[in-house]
């Protein structure tokens, strides 16, 4: 298949994990890709094997938590491939994510959490919507968490700011032919999750998921492509939990 053929993707976060995966996944179908990260090195690398696998892709780093930073990127894409036709917000501290409770987390620290996991989609977005009305219209996927809905403290919080601007978004933008979903992932087994999840956490997790087995990146794609498609070009403001039935709602 090649859904995205002579259509630009940006996928922020991109440098690794999900991100890496879901800009090798559009470039698979056809998709110009931005590679978009604060990991300059690893973000290359990304860009440089999708290119060496055949397909088309640019790294450009980007700061999803500064709005100047965000148009850049908008500017960039624009100027390298001629539109912007699709996003993904993936971009998050989550790796090295401290562990704390909304009460006592240092103030500090979650307003630059906040910048990037809730305002960088929205940041982005604000960058991207006018070139995509430009394009003809387009479509946005935000990347939420099962978090949401399981009290995960300023984590949590975050992902379900996501899901309402997922919502607001996609009732401010559908009139100009741009959808905004979202997918809400359950523990996905990368190399962030094993840094910030301890081992008997994500057992306890594995045994309480119907389909008993964590998550890969690649169980994502199939909703990622599905929702940045023309094949959803009737679903807006959705949340799609790809959890292993993790939250039943």
């Amino acid at each position: 298949m090649a859904r995205f053929t002579g259509r630009t993707a940006i996928v922020t976060g991109a440098a690794q994990g999900i991100g890496a995966v879901y800009a090798a996944a559009l470039a698979a179908e056809g998709a110009n890709v931005v590679v978009a990260d604060l990991n300059v090195e690893r973000g290359e690398e990304v860009a440089k094997q999708i290119v060496a696998d055949g397909g088309s892709a640019a790294f450009r780093r980007v700061d999803v938590s500064d709005p100047e930073s965000a148009a850049a990127l908008a500017e960039f894409t624009v100027a390298e491939f001629g539109a912007i036709n699709h996003l993904v917000n993936n971009a998050a501290i989550y790796g090295e994510m401290k562990l704390d409770l909304l009460l006592t987390v240092p103030w500090d620290y979650y307003k630059k959490f906040m910048s990037v996991n809730f305002d960088g989609a929205l940041n982005v977005t604000r960058a991207v919507w006018q070139p995509m009305i430009a394009a003809g219209g387009g479509s946005i996927v935000n990347q939420s968490s099962t978090a949401a809905w399981l009290y995960s403290g300023f984590y949590g919080l975050a992902k379900v700011g996501i899901n309402g601007l997922t919502q607001q978004l996609a009732t401010e933008l559908g009139g100009s032919q741009i959808r905004v979903n979202a997918i809400a992932p359950g523990p996905i087994d990368t190399e962030a999750t094993q840094t910030v999840t301890p081992g008997n956490m994500v057992k306890d997790m594995v045994k309480r998921i119907p389909i008993k087995r964590m998550g890969t990146p690649q169980d994502l794609v199939g909703a990622c492509l599905y929702l940045l498609s023309d094949d959803a070009g009737w679903v807006t403001g959705q949340i799609l939990n790809v959890d292993g039935g993790q939250i039943i709602r």
